[in-house]
């Protein structure tokens, strides 16, 4: 028990160090001497890196809104109100209620405005906070469409390097989910702006500009990037020489495109290319939110034509690949990656959700393949160990 009181003692002690070094931090955010308050700023952001506890202290004690205050204001350096995004954007990197303090204390709209200002370095900086508060759960996506000048000015901003390319369509792809909020961007010409970013030189740049394009479907089958249709720049996306997830992402642009309306099922681009690279994804050599998001997109885009469900049906042995979704542990996590085998297991239900999904898609149509699923399935539940007896439980 003495130990207990020493090591509660002791805790206290470190807590009462940690706040009267975060009360410092924030103290010396009022000085009036202008150079100390950059300095001060500047050693706020080194002390937060990585340490999200530093994080919460310094929001706690008051520091975002001055920070925002000290970004806002006219009469601040450049340099002073660059690094107050920055560190902004280091405490929007901690928990989700380091992002939910940052949202009530209006950092959405500082940020925004701050957009107005022709420093190209403050922009970046502030797109890139915006960036990572508006990929958070919890933020309201709602904030970005309140002005209805914001999105306009985002626009203009596409063109003045490739971090605001990068910051800019990421904030899309996270920001476009509801037809609403798709039927803004392209009223404001998201699509004409961001297909060209399709051949940018930024693996980023050409990444994030991809995942925006997947949610827009029918509307970019006529669109030309280089003089080329984009479904085939998306079908070049898809060579397996490319990173995985610039494949997954090219697949689901075209799986969007098709189920629009956009490409016939029986397009080259579809039979050959699109549902062959989804079948890979579902491989159990991919990490677990590959196969996934591959079996779902995969499911997707078959679902309605029972041709597609025989070509998958009888490609890389999909049907027998799909029982890998129910066996744990796997061979290869077991082997090679005890961090992968932890990460697996507490998500098993997200496979098995997507194979019943990837199944029931397969066999919607036709007994034959539904005969191979029953096969399949019947095999797999032979290779599980008993139930226990009710005696013993």
């Amino acid at each position: 028990s003495s130990l207990a009181v020493l090591n509660h003692y002791c805790c206290l002690s470190t807590m009462q160090e940690v706040t009267a070094t975060s009360r410092h931090y924030v103290d010396r955010l009022f000085d009036p001497d202008p150079q100390k308050v950059l300095q001060g700023v500047i050693d706020m952001k080194n002390a937060v890196i990585g340490n999200n506890k530093q994080k919460a202290n310094l929001i706690v004690l008051g520091a975002v809104p001055r920070l925002l205050y000290l970004l806002q204001q006219g009469s601040s350096s450049s340099e002073l109100r660059t690094e107050c995004a920055v560190v902004l954007g280091s405490l929007a990197m901690g928990t989700e209620n380091n992002i939910k303090s940052l949202v009530d204390c209006h950092i959405i709209p500082a940020l925004l405005q701050g957009l107005l200002c022709p420093d190209l370095i403050f922009i970046e900086a502030c797109l890139r906070c915006l960036r990572t508060v508006f990929i958070s759960p919890v933020t309201p996506v709602q904030l970005l469409y309140t002005d209805p000048t914001v999105i306009p000015h985002l626009m203009s901003l596409l063109s003045r390097s490739q971090r605001t390319q990068e910051y800019i369509t990421q904030i899309f792809s996270h920001c476009c989910k509801t037809p609403e909020h798709q039927t803004v961007l392209f009223n404001h010409g998201a699509i004409q702006n961001i297909a060209p970013l399709l051949i940018s030189p930024s693996y980023k740049v050409l990444f994030e500009s991809a995942t925006y394009l997947s949610y827009q479907g029918i509307l970019l089958y006529y669109m030309l990037v280089d003089g080329e249709l984009l479904a085939q720049v998306f079908v070049r996306m898809m060579q397996r020489d490319q990173p995985v997830e610039m494949q997954l992402t090219a697949a689901k642009c075209l799986t969007y495109m098709c189920r629009a309306g956009a490409v016939r099922t029986d397009d080259g681009c579809i039979v050959l290319k699109t549902l062959p690279c989804l079948v890979r994804m579902c491989s159990k050599e991919r990490l677990l939110e590959e196969r996934v998001e591959g079996a779902e997109t995969l499911a997707y885009l078959m679902e309605p034509d029972v041709e597609l469900q025989r070509i998958a049906s009888v490609t890389d042995h999909l049907v027998a690949m799909l029982a890998d979704y129910f066996k744990y542990p796997s061979s290869v996590s077991a082997i090679t990656d005890i961090k992968r085998l932890d990460h697996d297991l507490k998500h098993a239900h997200e496979l098995r959700q997507a194979a019943f999904r990837l199944y029931a898609s397969l066999g919607s149509n036709d007994e034959d393949i539904r005969k191979k699923v029953r096969c399949c399935d019947s095999t797999r539940t032979r290779t599980l160990p008993p139930p226990p007896n009710e005696s013993t439980v």
